[in-house]
């Protein structure tokens, strides 16, 4: 049997490299992409022998064209895909009401418009391929809890994907594609670089267990997902943070 063929945006990220890394231990085909090629690079020396298995593209995902060359590529390597990983995202700190224009239409662009059209040719891609296709989008618990101090442009962006996820989910039911989003809390990844020390600390002191969590915990539920334990999984906000919100 010919190994599943999963895409990974921002690949070349913390969160990103600890997806690609759980995938293939899966024994799936990876393609990675990034805008970073020199991080893609790294990524894929990193993985030595294992690195046959990744298919690295660089890409800015807020560029159509470039989106759309892609999925050209995946196409004509493998004839199409069988699940999508959209991870690529960033949060950007400036706070209500004195976010730039600019930030935050840079803010859904990288983190549900990317999303958005990396989906669509995806579906496009993966109707007709047999099996259980899957869809994971990486959320936030940004999206729902407000006690946390995310700002508004980020949580818009968060929660539009949670949405897009239900959408999906319920409009490719029959058509066998399986969309879930994944919404981890605190984890261990450069995006802590974006904050300042007191924000971070106070944030992780939130946490149950007195620790962020780890990329790898978060890999984990994405490859769960994607193996065929998750076939009957869709249409769900996984909620990730040691039982921090719970009421």
């Amino acid at each position: 049997m010919s190994k599943k063929v999963v895409l990974v945006t921002g690949a070349a990220g913390g969160l990103g490299r600890a997806i690609v890394r759980q995938l293939i231990d899966q024994d799936m085909q990876v393609v990675a992409a990034d805008i970073s090629g020199e991080g893609l690079a790294e990524l894929v020396t990193s993985l030595g022998d294992q690195g046959d298995s990744v298919l690295a593209h660089t890409v800015d995902l807020t560029d159509q064209d470039a989106i759309d060359e892609l999925f050209q590529e995946i196409s004509k390597a493998f004839g199409g895909l069988d699940g999508l990983v959209n991870n690529a995202g960033t949060c950007f700190m400036s706070e209500f009401p004195d976010i730039p224009p600019e930030e935050f239409e840079s803010q859904m662009a990288i983190n549900f418009t990317a999303a958005f059209h990396c989906s669509q040719q995806a579906v496009a891609q993966m109707l007709g391929r047999p099996g259980v296709k899957k869809i994971v989008n990486i959320s936030s618990n940004g999206a729902y809890n407000f006690d946390v101090f995310d700002p508004p442009h980020y949580r818009a962006s968060k929660a539009a994907l949670d949405n897009l996820t239900k959408d999906l989910a319920r409009r490719y039911a029959r058509d066998k594609i399986s969309v879930n989003s994944i919404a981890p809390a605190m984890t261990e990844t450069p995006l802590f670089n974006v904050l300042d020390e007191e924000t971070l600390q106070a944030a992780i002191a939130q946490m149950p267990h007195g620790a962020p969590m780890q990329p790898e915990q978060i890999a984990a539920w994405v490859g769960f997902l994607i193996s065929p334990a998750g076939d009957v999984s869709s249409g769900n906000v996984i909620i990730l943070n040691q039982g921090r919100d719970v009421r």
